[in-house]
């Protein structure tokens, strides 16, 4: 027999006894919840090669590991839109608060804030490896202090040629969309044409534009109208974050809020929202503050906090603001971190005014609030503000285009008071809301933490269970997932989530993060490598 003959016969009988290599990894017997809002099957998902390879039935010998998921959901890993990762991450890249929560992306440079060099950024996360997948928006308050630092004025016409400049730098570089902080400085200082040609910007290259709006309390509608006109002119998709209702004289009014939404929505114009499922918000206590006041840096700032005319003008328009909000002092107001004194963590500024012996009074308060700053070099001081209602939070959560993000970073297990958003969102909406309180149906929770967060961001093989797609995946007890991190003792992981999985590799085993670091940055459409 010639010699080719001999070798293409034995080929092709090695072929015919050759079996087809095993997937890396089958679960098993588990429900599968898709992300689209179906409901849940029976089925076996089989991945190869960080990617889901099929999902069906699949023999148990057709693996190299199997994970038996009876009595377990097997859903997308849950993308969280609006985190603040900078720094934390980087310190901590396994990012436990969030892997235990479910969450294998994350969406950061919210709220105006990010790198102002994403390219540097992305660099470093590249090198340290991280167990989560992250994405970036640019932040306009971050450009804006590059550009004009604290100036408390419109940019000339050259400033704002070089801020659009770094947005479309940014753009390219992979940020995802803008982000703004509206009520936060300098961004405050902002007029609306400002945000609208850096959004055409982020808008050419595919982006979303992202924004903790002007205000969220007395003036919160005309606030939800304004981001809706950037998106009218400046033709880009708009994502409102953690929206909410935080006045007391308005509460109940988020059903006008979401009224605004979707009315722009049927008007054409692509406006979503997103929330976390708590009564209380986290920020910085220089919110309270005026925001003319913290301009043009820390040494005018410290002028105006130390000139009596002036620091009676700053009190008078906190506490018109207290007024405006029926309270009667600032007992809603609470340290989360305060270095200087980390006694003071966990209490009130009531509480601390009254630890201090100062005089009972909301005047005094309002004094405090600036005494605390200056004794932090006017480094930010974290909060947690009980301002809304569970009316509004339930409200919220039954709009089908909201969106669930937990608004924290990676947070340091044991280190300060931080809000329990930190630890608990996801597992707080699928404990408390859906098994609960039946406030939306398991799936469609599941829908609003995967492919609608995906679709928003243009995350194209995220966020649904489907062959082809990354293998983002996450297994949990729908009986027993529960937040346990409170208030008062905020540091304490989520429970009934056994199994997260993140491109392929198991990071969460039997509820143990393992300290596998797979995860990927995710650029955005405009991205030139």
């Amino acid at each position: 027999m010639p010699f080719r003959l001999y070798a293409l016969l034995s080929c092709l009988l090695a072929s015919c006894f050759t079996y087809a290599q095993p997937y890396d990894l089958v679960i098993k017997n588990g429900r599968v919840v898709d992300g689209t809002g179906n409901p849940w099957v029976y089925a076996d998902v089989a991945i190869q090669d960080g990617r889901i390879a099929k999902i069906g039935t699949i023999a148990s010998g057709d693996a190299k590991r199997t994970i038996d998921a009876s009595g377990l959901v097997v859903a997308p890993g849950f993308i969280d839109v609006h985190a603040h990762v900078e720094g934390s991450l980087e310190a901590q890249p396994g990012a436990p608060n969030f892997i235990y929560d479910g969450v294998t992306t994350l969406i950061t440079g919210n709220c105006g804030g990010s790198s102002a060099n994403l390219r540097t950024y992305f660099d470093t996360l590249r090198m340290t490896k991280t167990s989560v997948n992250v994405g970036s928006l640019i932040g306009h308050n971050s450009v804006r202090m590059k550009v004009m630092k604290m100036a408390f004025r419109e940019p000339t016409a050259r400033e704002q040629a070089d801020m659009e400049a770094l947005v479309e730098q940014a753009m390219k570089d992979g940020a995802v969309g803008i982000s703004t902080g509206l009520i936060y400085t300098p961004g405050t200082y902002a007029r609306t044409p400002e945000v609208v040609n850096l959004a055409k910007m982020a808008s050419r290259y595919g982006g979303v534009y992202a924004s903790h709006i002007r205000n969220e309390g007395q003036n919160v509608k005309q606030a939800v109208q304004e981001a809706i006109l950037i998106s009218s002119e400046a033709k880009i998709p708009v994502e409102i974050s953690h929206f909410k209702v935080a006045s007391k004289p308005l509460w109940g009014k988020s059903t006008e809020t979401v009224e605004l939404v979707e009315a722009a929505r049927r008007e054409g114009l692509d406006v979503t929202v997103d929330q976390y499922p708590y009564t209380a918000s986290s920020t910085s206590l220089e919110s309270i503050v005026p925001s003319w006041a913290l301009a043009d840096g820390d040494s005018a700032v410290l002028v105006r906090f130390r000139d009596p005319a002036t620091r009676t003008k700053i009190r008078k328009e906190m506490l018109d603001g207290l007024s405006t909000n029926l309270r009667k002092n600032y007992e809603y107001a609470v340290v989360a971190s305060y270095k200087p004194d980390t006694t003071f963590n966990g209490l009130s500024i009531s509480a601390i005014n009254q630890k201090l012996g100062r005089k009972n009074t909301s005047e005094t308060e309002a004094d405090l609030i600036m005494d605390l700053m200056e004794k932090a070099n006017l480094k930010r001081i974290q909060m947690v503000y009980h301002t809304m209602s569970e009316t509004d939070v339930e409200n919220i959560l039954r709009y089908p285009n909201t969106m669930i993000a937990s608004d924290a970073g990676v947070a340091k297990l044991g280190s300060g008071m931080p809000h329990p958003r930190a630890y608990g969102t996801n597992a707080r909406v699928l404990g408390r809301y859906v098994r609960e309180r039946h406030v939306i149906p398991m799936e469609e929770a599941i829908r609003r933490m995967t492919s609608l967060p995906a679709q928003r961001f243009k995350l194209s093989d995220r966020g649904l269970l489907r062959p082809g797609y990354a293998a983002d995946i996450v297994l949990f007890d729908e009986k027993t997932v529960s937040d346990k991190a409170t208030y008062e003792q905020p540091h304490a992981y989520t429970t009934g989530i056994s199994w997260v999985i993140v491109n392929g590799t198991p990071v969460v085993e039997n509820s143990k993060h393992n300290g596998q670091r797979p995860g990927q940055l995710l650029m955005g459409p405009g991205y030139a490598k």
